[in-house]
């Protein structure tokens, strides 16, 4: 929430590079595919990049480098399965370094997402070897990370992501309301929302004081029928390319999402088409950003 005492921020909006560097299912995050993924974001009109500063590269590198493309840093992303496959103490040493990493950029917030459990990876968006102790010991690693990272001086936002282990409208919202907003603000992201039968603009309404980012992206309805998806794993949907949509090109209301979003706003707006429709990442991205300057005319492109 902006502080009544001071100016609004103005939001921004960023890109999200993924499509660049997640190929079939690898990561290439090499400097070569960044620069090609600044390069077009640059171009198009971009002004800000989601904060993710590479292995053996310092804050300070990575501002000066992604600043040479004329990119501020913008909302990142904490992920873990938060699930029986990790040590805690671990995952809070992580956070840490992960904290002083985004604060040295300036930045005040971070999502926080899990992600992936083999069987919703399988079969997504339907909460597939759903386990309530699971879910219970989920919650627990998230308030400890919740509490590192306010510590080091981030407000963790949690993120909604197919294949995690808050993938569903109850699993979400039982971390939310366990937690509380002290604890846990939100960063939705539309599209890994409808998916998994969300209606976003209600869910953004519903915890309208605790939101501090949103990931924008549109989804098809080809895949939105659960028996629909049968014989398809995640990687598989995405690349039959019709399940991810640049936004304005699927079934989702932005105009009713974006006037859910709360008055008082002071986060960016994150566009994020993990698989684009069309072939052309450049393009994919620079239809997202011509729909962004009417959409999101209020904010900073």
């Amino acid at each position: 929430m902006s502080s009544s005492s001071s100016p609004r921020r103005t939001p921004l909006v960023a890109a999200n590079p993924i499509p660049y560097w997640a190929r079939d299912g690898k990561a290439d995050k090499s400097k070569a595919v960044f620069d090609g993924a600044f390069r077009d974001f640059q171009d198009i009109g971009f002004r800000a990049v989601k904060a993710d500063v590479p292995e053996g590269m310092t804050a300070a590198e990575y501002a000066e480098w992604i600043a040479s493309y004329g990119l501020a840093p913008s909302l990142s992303l904490f992920s873990s399965p938060f699930d029986e496959t990790i040590e805690i103490d671990a995952e809070v040493e992580r956070a840490k370094a992960f904290a002083a990493d985004q604060v040295a950029l300036g930045l005040d917030r971070t999502m926080v997402s899990s992600m992936s459990i083999p069987a919703r990876m399988e079969r997504p968006g339907i909460g597939a070897d759903f386990r309530e102790d699971r879910l219970a010991l989920a919650i627990e690693n998230v308030g400890r990370v919740c509490e590192v990272l306010q510590a080091e001086g981030l407000r963790p936002l949690h993120h909604s992501h197919i294949g995690g282990v808050f993938e569903t409208e109850h699993e979400i919202t039982t971390l939310l309301d366990t937690l509380g907003r002290d604890v846990i603000g939100i960063g939705p992201d539309t599209g890994h929302l409808r998916l998994a039968g969300v209606e976003p603009a209600p869910f953004i309404r519903r915890y309208a004081d605790r939101v501090g980012g949103i990931h924008i992206k549109d989804v098809f309805a080809d895949y939105l029928d659960p028996e629909s998806r049968e014989g398809l794993d995640y990687r598989g949907l995405a690349n039959t390319k019709r399940l991810w949509a640049e936004p304005g090109f699927g079934v989702l209301d932005f105009d009713e999402i974006v006037a859910a979003m709360p008055d008082d706003y002071d986060g960016d707006f994150m566009i994020e088409v993990d698989k684009p429709s069309v072939d052309s990442l450049y393009e994919s991205h620079r239809i997202s950003y011509e729909w962004a300057k009417s959409a999101l005319s209020f904010a900073r492109l």
